[in-house]
């Protein structure tokens, strides 16, 4: 268990620290006092603490998590903590109807876990199920239909960390999501503001319209007491029986009903059958540091290690944060671990994945010799690679680590802001639309743009591929940066330049996750950028050949950055309700 100092020693420590700052300021000249208050420090500052770190996208989810941890939890029990409490605070995104997946890296053992619990096809699934009668996909039908959701796998995979790692009891991490269901919480503006703009998805479904409106059918407004008794009474029933009470009990009963109502394929056998599993990380070293992030069914972890290989040959510090030269190689290096995506990538269940070919540093040297210094490669001239032989996006992450050398990284989803909109009825939650992220039909894009192939078409039980990449650094045995992000197609290259800002550009963790970023996958041929790159970049980049176009931010990467034994906190402000809490 870790050691946890008490809260008021804490604060004391706090004052005394207060009060030495005080009496050094007042020691100096005044003028010289302002001078340095204007002068020095950073521009983003990172949450601090001592002895453990949450990152959230939710304040309400960071601060169950935090209390855990106060309490003498370790970083597991925070984690399954907050993703019971997201599923009720941020149901856009955090959720029970969907699946994802967990790094967990313990420093005592030396091991990093990856707990798969991304939800699989059903039984009755099959390969053209989204097309029509003219072979051609029918994107309505993977998104917005009953035949859209995968099995769920969030239940599982949270009691499975829990059970293995944790300390705390079901019951207990589930305590404060009923206690948020139940008894309500004040809605943010961002609450509000997403329901609203989901207004014509979400009226669609009696059970959908009856959990976001009042009964007279207008909206909540911020500040309003929000209660959903439906799910408070579902996470009720899998504290008190287990996590197989969603899948074998009421709750797995209300869902077969709610399927078979609409026609769905998703049966109470498909739901009992379903467990999550335990894989290998993938893995790669980058400049010293080990990288472990998520092995397939996530694409993530893969291109992760391949661009960093491809990027490890440039010295990008020197060439700069956001030059045109170090976005130029980086869009390089995207596109091309990108292509290698829509060929190879899928559940290793069923296809092979050229894993050790693709994650090798002889594979990244000679797609790095293909990259001109000078000039775009359009995407045109890209094909999948030849990779060595084969071995015989709306999301939420959080981050959490506590001082007893555990970490964890989550990322889990319903894929769209609000999955396919159909919330099970007498249940309360929404159900995933994960089933439009395998290839409807290969070469056809999905919503997110991104092109898939015969590795991702549709099978019984399979998992579908995803862009999730939960991600856990480490130098010399210890956890340093421990990141991730929601965001669909633009997960992977999220996460990559959070781990690049710390490490390439010497960022504290604030900084990394807030300043601008850029994504390129291959198709459509352009670099996606934010707000914040100049002008005078653009225009060498598109002297180079490359089409570049300001778009929406990208991610939300809660981060822990952990340096001599101080950890730090980087909420992301791309989501209003980001908190990170240090303790």
């Amino acid at each position: 268990m870790p050691i946890i100092r008490s809260r008021p020693r804490r604060l004391w420590r706090r004052t005394v620290r207060l009060l030495i700052a005080t009496t050094l300021v007042t020691s100096v000249p005044l003028a010289v006092a302002d001078s340095r208050a204007i002068l020095e420090g950073e521009r983003f500052h990172p949450e601090v603490g001592t002895h453990g770190m949450v990152a959230t996208s939710h304040f309400l989810a960071s601060q169950v998590a935090h209390d855990v941890l106060a309490g003498g939890g370790n970083a597991v029990d925070a984690a399954v903590t907050a993703g019971f409490a997201l599923a009720v605070t941020q149901p856009r995104s955090g959720n029970i109807g969907g699946g994802g997946f967990m790094l967990i890296s313990d420093e005592g053992s030396g091991k990093v876990i990856a707990i798969d619990y991304r939800e699989k096809a059903p039984s009755a699934a099959y390969e053209t199920m989204f097309q029509n009668e003219a072979g051609e996909a029918v994107p309505r039908l993977s998104r917005f239909t009953h035949n859209a959701s995968g099995v769920p796998g969030t239940v599982a995979g949270l009691a499975l960390a829990l059970d293995k790692y944790g300390t705390l009891s079901l019951a207990e991490a589930l305590k404060p999501a009923i206690d948020l269901a139940e008894n309500g919480f004040p809605l943010p503006q961002r609450f509000v503001d997403g329901v609203e703009q989901a207004r014509d998805r979400l009226e669609k479904w009696p059970a959908t319209r009856a959990k976001f409106f009042k009964p007279d059918g207008s909206r909540y407004d911020v500040g309003d007491i929000y209660r959903q008794p439906d799910l408070a009474a579902t996470l009720k029933r899998i504290a008190d029986k287990g996590p197989r009470e969603f899948y074998e009990g009421e709750t797995a009963r209300l869902i077969a009903a709610e399927m078979q109502d609409h026609d769905g394929l998703m049966t109470r056998e498909d739901l009992a059958a379903y467990q999550p599993t335990i894989r290998e990380p993938s893995h790669g070293t980058y400049r010293g540091y080990d990288v472990y992030a998520m092995s397939p069914p996530s694409s993530g972890g893969v291109h992760i290690v391949q661009m960093l290989n491809i990027l490890e040959g440039y010295d990008i510090g020197a060439m700069g944060f956001n030059s045109a030269d170090t976005i130029h190689v980086m869009a390089e290096a995207m596109k091309r671990a990108y292509a290698d995506r829509s060929k190879y990538l899928g559940d290793t269940d069923f296809v092979d994945v050229p894993l050790e070919g693709l994650t090798s540093k002889a594979y990244a040297d000679a797609l790095r010799a293909e990259i001109p210094s000078d000039r775009a490669t359009p995407s045109t001239e890209i094909a999948p690679g030849k990779p060595l032989p084969y071995e015989s996006n709306e999301t939420t992450h959080f981050s959490i680590a506590d001082d007893n050398g555990l970490a964890v990284s989550n990322t889990y989803t319903i894929n769209f802001s609000y999955g396919s909109g159909i919330v099970v009825e007498g249940a309360g939650f929404l159900l995933n639309n994960e089933m439009d992220d395998f290839s409807a039909k290969p070469g056809v894009p999905n919503a997110y743009g991104l092109i898939g192939g015969e590795a991702n078409k549709v099978e019984p039980n399979k998992r579908m591929l995803s862009s999730m990449t939960p991600t856990i650094v480490k130098k010399d045995g210890h956890n340093v940066l421990i990141t991730g992000s929601p965001g669909g197609s633009r997960i992977i290259t999220t996460t990559l330049q959070v781990l690049m800002n710390v490490i390439d550009h010497d960022m504290n963790v604030q900084t990394a996750v807030s300043v601008p970023r850029i994504h390129h996958q291959w198709l459509p041929d352009e670099i996606r950028i934010e707000q914040g790159i100049s002008p005078d970049t653009i225009a060498l980049l598109e002297a180079m050949g490359h089409t570049v176009h300001q778009q929406d931010a990208m991610g939300a990467a809660q981060s822990i950055l952990i340096d001599d034994g101080t950890f730090y906190g980087g909420a992301d402000p791309r989501r209003s309700t980001s908190s990170a809490m240090g303790l």
